[in-house]
């Protein structure tokens, strides 16, 4: 999922250079939410993981 975001950063840094800030702003967007939901799902991850410990 972090690929995804890079990907959409990378897009957004492209668009930027080239002058189309539509596109950027947007993908920039895509970019942060897709950054954050990541996160969040590690998190949720970690944390389950964390409650669950550690089975023999």
């Amino acid at each position: 999922m972090l690929s995804w975001a890079l990907l959409f950063l990378v897009v957004a840094i492209v668009a930027a250079v080239l002058g189309f800030g539509g596109i950027a702003g947007t993908a920039v967007s895509i970019a942060k939410l897709i950054f954050f939901v990541a996160i969040a799902l590690f998190l949720i991850s970690a944390v389950a993981h964390a409650i669950r410990g550690r089975r023999v």
